[in-house]
């Protein structure tokens, strides 16, 4: 599969990053526009084959799956230049664009003729380009050869998920609003084990071992979080009077109002 990603901002870029270091889409399968040259640069230092140009109707028309990584105001404008380049018949088109549902991309490509494309939601998360992303994907008019070939591409960048298009702002809040919850978490932690009396460095280096520990132990066993909060929690200890001390600060509740917050309009 050819991918064309038009956009090398921090999410194109960090997908196009993610893609080039799989095994499923080699490099030189890889097309990405930008309107400025410079990060375009900077990708062709890092992955010399991967195809980059200023060109997006070249990119589109290159590849069998189109993936619009802009911003929501150039979405229309990009959609008109590129709509006639494209053929439905043989090739997807993909947006990872917040807050633009499928109906209105639909819309926008469609060209009149009753011929529509397979259309797809893709919602990863910047740690995409460590290969350690949790994506969400919704489609509309594909076929399950076309979810299973791009649940592979995305499984192989971290790991993704088949959703229907109503979870997308849940996933987005979860996960990709979640990667900035997880690292102020990290800074809170941080930020307490040097007020303990740890370097920053080091306390910071504590604190993503534990976490990348505390999602091993769930994987490795299949538990819930609160049986291995047990495992650890004695009665009269440290880790309870910890864990106490942070719900009576709010702990829980401020999390929770946190993802609602994110997933409104």
């Amino acid at each position: 599969m050819k991918i064309a990603i038009i956009g090398a901002g921090n999410m194109g870029g960090a997908v196009a990053r993610g893609l080039a270091k799989g095994c499923i889409v080699p490099a030189a399968d890889i097309y990405i526009s930008n309107p400025s040259t410079h990060k375009l640069e900077v990708l062709k230092r890092e992955f010399p084959e991967i195809n980059t140009s200023t060109d997006n109707c070249a990119v589109a028309a290159a590849a069998d799956i189109v993936i619009l990584a802009i911003k929501p105001w150039k979405v229309v404008e990009v959609v008109e230049e590129i709509k006639p380049r494209l053929d439905y018949t043989r090739q997807a088109v993909a947006s990872m664009v917040g807050g633009l549902g499928i109906a209105q991309l639909t819309e926008w490509l469609d060209k009149g003729d009753g011929v529509l494309p397979a259309t797809y939601l893709i919602i990863p998360n910047t740690a995409i380009a460590t290969m350690s992303s949790m994506t969400f994907i919704a489609s509309a008019r594909s076929t399950a050869a076309q979810d299973a070939q791009l649940l592979d591409i995305f499984n192989e960048l971290g790991e993704a998920m088949l959703v229907d298009e109503g979870l997308i702002p849940a996933g987005t809040s979860l996960a990709s609003c979640g990667i900035a919850y997880a690292l102020r978490y990290i800074r809170a932690a941080m930020e307490g084990g040097v007020e303990l009396g740890f370097r920053a460095d080091d306390a910071k280096r504590i604190v993503m071992q534990t976490l990348r520990g505390a999602a091993d132990i769930l994987e490795a066993n299949g538990s819930h979080p609160e049986a291995e909060i047990d495992r650890v929690t004695t009665p009269g200890g440290l880790t309870i009077r910890g864990l106490n001390a942070m719900e009576a600060a709010g702990f829980t509740p401020s999390v929770i109002e946190g993802l609602r917050a994110s997933t409104k309009r």
